[in-house]
């Protein structure tokens, strides 16, 4: 079944391409579409695949398409998942796990890198999942600070699962047993901006709140901040007063709630806990 799916998703990824059609390809309520679909691609091509979709296998990876029942409902939009499938590797009970989003710049400045540092520890020390970007940073210390502290974390790639290693800042504490690697995109794809902008959305999808430690006037964690404010969810923006960064300005004078300690933000995830989870994204 683990290589079905990751052959079903492969398969969709050949033929439509676009995130939209691959989808709908994976959701079509004919079981008997994608082995049509695949017996029409060239004698070459299905080879490749099938020697791909069993590499993946054998190295653990699981795919979690559109239209499966383990599709987490919090990626779910107007009743259409945001995202075709999510390649999974790692401990995969963290996707239904009560988890916080994180994000920031990937040139952070040293107080942002330290506050990043904390708020893992404090999402951390709540029995809370950390979810981020894998990306240089604020990203990397929100992952550290979790397993440091004997948390669990996810990791939302802005690449294919193919293309992740575990970086040298990881080799120490990395445990594969709190850590869960996922991606929307097609296994080989490569870094690209707008990817790292459409997995932000997974970020906060799977979170119960987005903690911002440090954003631009402009950028994608600006934007992080925004869609999820957009979607319902609860946006945390840290406060170093006469220090703010003008993104964390701009996303708090639009309405996201200014913390300006790790005490305040544990205050604020403490108060999810007394809220139902969010549900589907709106």
């Amino acid at each position: 079944m683990t290589y079905q799916a990751i052959l079903r998703a492969l398969v969709a990824f050949e033929r439509f391409r676009s995130p939209k059609a691959v989808t709908a390809a994976l959701q079509n309520p004919n079981p008997a579409f994608l082995e049509v679909e695949f017996k029409e691609l060239p004698t070459e091509t299905r080879v490749a695949i099938c020697a791909q979709a069993e590499t993946l296998h054998n190295q653990n990876v699981v795919a979690i398409n559109a239209g499966d029942n383990r599709f987490p409902s919090s990626l779910m939009s107007a009743g259409r998942p945001i995202v075709p499938t999510l390649f999974c590797k790692g401990e995969q009970s963290l996707l239904q796990s009560p988890a916080a989003g994180m994000c920031g710049s990937r040139n952070a400045s040293p107080l942002g890198l330290k506050a990043a540092r904390a708020c893992g520890e404090e999402v951390s020390c709540r029995g809370l999942t950390v979810v981020s970007g894998y990306a240089k940073g604020v990203d990397t210390q929100t992952h550290l600070a979790a397993l440091a502290h004997e948390g669990a974390t996810v990791i939302v790639l802005a690449e294919g699962i193919s293309r992740f290693r575990v970086k040298r800042d990881f080799r120490e504490a990395f445990d594969p047993k709190r850590v869960l690697v996922v991606s929307q995109f097609h296994p080989t794809q490569s870094w690209a901006s707008y990817a790292a902008m459409a997995r932000n959305r997974v970020i906060f999808g799977l979170s119960r709140a987005l903690v911002v430690i440090e954003a631009g006037e402009k950028g994608g964690t600006l934007a992080a901040g925004r869609d999820a404010m957009k979607a319902g969810r609860p946006v945390f923006v840290l406060n170093f007063g006469d220090d703010t960064p003008p993104g964390n300005r701009l996303l708090i004078d639009s309405g996201a709630r200014a913390v300006s300690s790790r005490r305040e933000l544990g205050t604020a995830l403490d108060e999810l806990n007394d809220e139902p989870q969010q549900g589907v994204l709106l």
